[in-house]
Order: structure tokens, then C-alpha cells, then sequence
């Protein structure tokens, strides 16, 4: 027997009295999943702000040390719910500098014009617009949707062909100097194991790669994120169940593995300070980087 489909009735949020912006505010806090952001956990909600007005939610991704500034707003987008998103955001990553910040849109609707408003930001600030859709079930009970109709290419494998261009400076600023040094030893321990070409660091504003230094060429093996006390550091390699096991099992600060990117991670104070095997297994994970990608 065939099975029965059901047609779904998809209600409007802004219009239907049942619903308003503190139930999806809350359906999200019960649900943060149903955004797909990841593993995200909620740090605040209705977060006041040095200008006077509130954030809706704020997610974190502890793994990723990324930050979530997400705005809400029943039926379509408009232009103060995209001023106040960036404001919010902007507001947020001066005051915690040591995390990554995406800025996200939530919208019923977002129309092409103010898609391709948003689309120019995205080409310089961290966004992801998410279009949220609403549906009345049989029973009476309401189902959510979210479709991410715009995604910062940060969520992505970096490319270095769009990374907006950062300094030494810049991450001096935002991280520190002493986590600078720390990706200078980092370095040197890549320029050690290459034996047929010398790297210098690609600075950018998400992340920090890598240059051969003789032809000046982007070589997609490594990415530096350094932060105020540490080094997040993905290394583009093969996963491998061997190599996972001694990472879990050593004194390394292992992250995990991402698949979606192809790179272990892990983070590092300072090179110099980790013991024998923790520093085995860096050598071990640059080398297979290096091994893979170049």
C-alpha cells in the first residue's frame, strides 16, 4: 500500500496569534539543534548591551571558541533587524576579543533585495541568514524549519582565494603577542620537517596560513587561530583511527577531528613546554599535512 502524504499548512509566526518572538526565542534556547550551527550551547538570552538594546540569543560553539550573535524577527527581514544584527554582533566581538563572532539573521522571509544587501556584508563581516518557516501539524501543533539561505565561508574549509587580508598587528591585537610567538614556534617546527621548501605565515582575519616563501604560493595545509593564551591548530590530513587513539590517549590538548574539513585539531600553548610524545605527535600531525598537500 501506498503511503498517505500530508500536504503541510505553513502558518505565518508575525500573523498567527498563538505565536510570537518569545516562543521561537524559547523553541530555539529548548532546541539550539534545530538551527544547524552545530554543537552549540546557549551562554545568554536578551543580552543587554552597552547601546541600551537587547540580543536576542547568544550561542556558543566551545570547541570551534566561536560565538553566535543571533537576531530574531518574525515575518520578513528588514533594514533595522540588519543594522541592529551587525550592531549587536560588532558590540560583542570588541568586548571578547579572544572568540570568533558570526553575526546570524533570523527571518520568516528574507526577500531578494535584502539578500543581496546582506550577500555584501557577508563578503566582509561573518554572517549566516537563516530563514525560519513555520508549519501547522495535524494534531495542532506547530513545526520549525530553518533553511540557511546565506553561510560565511568561515563555517567552511578557509580559502585563502577570499580570506579577507589581515597583519601581524591585527592578531596581535586580537589574540596576543605572547600566542604570536607561540605560532612562530609552530612555524619553525614545519620549516624543520619540510626539506624541500620554507613557509612564512599568510595572515588573514579569520585565520592564519601559510606561503612557500620562494614562490609565494597559499599552501592549504595548516591553519593558525591564535587566541590570548593558546593556539588553535588545524592540520589538513587524512583521518586515521591509529593516529586518533594516540592523540586521545597523550597529554596533547586534543580537540577532534573534523570531517566535514578534513583536519585534525588541536591547541598549544607553547611548543617548547609540551612533553616528549605530546611534541612527537605535533611533529607527527605537521608532517602529515605536509606530506598530503604539498
Amino acid at each position: 500500500m501506498e503511503p498517505k502524504l500530508t500536504k503541510l499548512n505553513r502558518i505565518s509566526m508575525k500573523s498567527d496569534n498563538r505565536l510570537n518572538e518569545r516562543w521561537l526565542q524559547e523553541k530555539l534556547v529548548a532546541q539550539p539543534e534545530l538551527l544547524g550551527l552545530g554543537d552549540v550551547v546557549l551562554r545568554d538570552k536578551e543580552r543587554m548591551q552597552p547601546s541600551g538594546g537587547r540580543l536576542d540569543l547568544l550561542f556558543s560553539d566551545e570547541a570551534d571558541e566561536t560565538w553566535y550573535e543571533i537576531e530574531l524577527q518574525l515575518g520578513p527581514v528588514d533594514e533595522s533587524h540588519i543594522i541592529r544584527t551587525l550592531e549587536y554582533w560588532d558590540l560583542e566581538r570588541l568586548r571578547y576579543q579572544n572568540r570568533q563572532h558570526i553575526a546570524v539573521i533570523v527571518a520568516e522571509e528574507i526577500t531578494a533585495r535584502f539578500f543581496n544587501v546582506i550577500s555584501l556584508f557577508n563578503r566582509f563581516i561573518p554572517i549566516v541568514a537563516l530563514q525560519a518557516t513555520a508549519y501547522e501539524m495535524t494534531d495542532g501543533s506547530v513545526a520549525l524549519t530553518f533553511t540557511k539561505v546565506l553561510d560565511h565561508r568561515a563555517l567552511e574549509a578557509p580559502d585563502e582565494a577570499v580570506a579577507a587580508p589581515a597583519d601581524r598587528q591585527y592578531w596581535e591585537a586580537r589574540a596576543s603577542t605572547a600566542s604570536l610567538q607561540f605560532t612562530d614556534k609552530l612555524l619553525q617546527v614545519l620549516n624543520n620537517i619540510s626539506e624541500t621548501q620554507q613557509f612564512t605565515l599568510n595572515y588573514n582575519r579569520a585565520y592564519i596560513g601559510l606561503v612557500n616563501a620562494a614562490s609565494q604560493t597559499v599552501m592549504n595545509l595548516v591553519y593558525l587561530r591564535p587566541r590570548k593564551k593558546h593556539v588553535l591548530v588545524e592540520a589538513k590530513c587524512k583521518q586515521d583511527s591509529s593516529l586518533t587513539e594516540l592523540l586521545d590517549d597523550s597529554s596533547l590538548d586534543f580537540m577532534d577531528y573534523r570531517s566535514k574539513h578534513g583536519c585534525y585539531r588541536f591547541r598549544v600553548a607553547d611548543v617548547a613546554q609540551l612533553d616528549e610524545d605530546a611534541q612527537g605527535l605535533v611533529k607527527l600531525l605537521l608532517e602529515r599535512a605536509l606530506s598530503e598537500n604539498t
